[in-house]
């Protein structure tokens, strides 16, 4: 069970990173086209959304039965924090993508609010494109590309 949720977050992953990139790219040439916020550049950005949201309850079923997690109840948190694979898997990498779900959800949250289109680009722009730059900078890539 492990292994195939293990895969689906990885196959999902692709999906997370594409969508966000073409939501943040389609957000960053409306704001340079001064373009309408069209119904179409809402639901990119939801899509996008959507697909992080599903990743992260993914992963947090994945965490738990990890046996990095199984690691961690067994010696303790601070022997975890001293073996740099199980800290990358157990904190750093879900703790980060915790803080980038939440940016990309306040840009999706702040853009609704927004009375201007360029501002709903610029929302979504920032917050998604931070928020992709977290993920990407803690994804296992050594164990994800193998």
């Amino acid at each position: 069970m492990y292994s195939t949720i293990q895969e689906l977050h990885s196959y999902i992953a692709f999906a997370v990173l594409g969508l966000l990139l073409i939501a943040a790219l389609n957000a960053f040439t409306g704001i340079a086209a001064k373009r309408p916020f069209l119904k179409k550049d809402r639901q990119i950005a939801l899509i996008a959304l959507a697909f992080a949201h599903t990743q992260f309850v993914i992963g947090l079923i994945l965490l738990f039965l990890s046996p990095y997690f199984e690691a961690v109840k067994a010696s303790g948190m601070g022997a975890a924090m001293k073996d740099s694979t199980i800290r990358l898997y157990v904190v750093e990498h879900p703790l980060i993508n915790i803080i980038a779900l939440i940016l990309i959800t306040i840009g999706w949250s702040k853009h609704k609010k927004a009375t201007d289109d360029t501002t709903k680009f610029k929302k979504i722009a920032y917050m998604y494109a931070i928020g992709l730059v977290l993920l990407l900078s803690r994804i296992p890539w050594s164990a994800w590309l193998d």
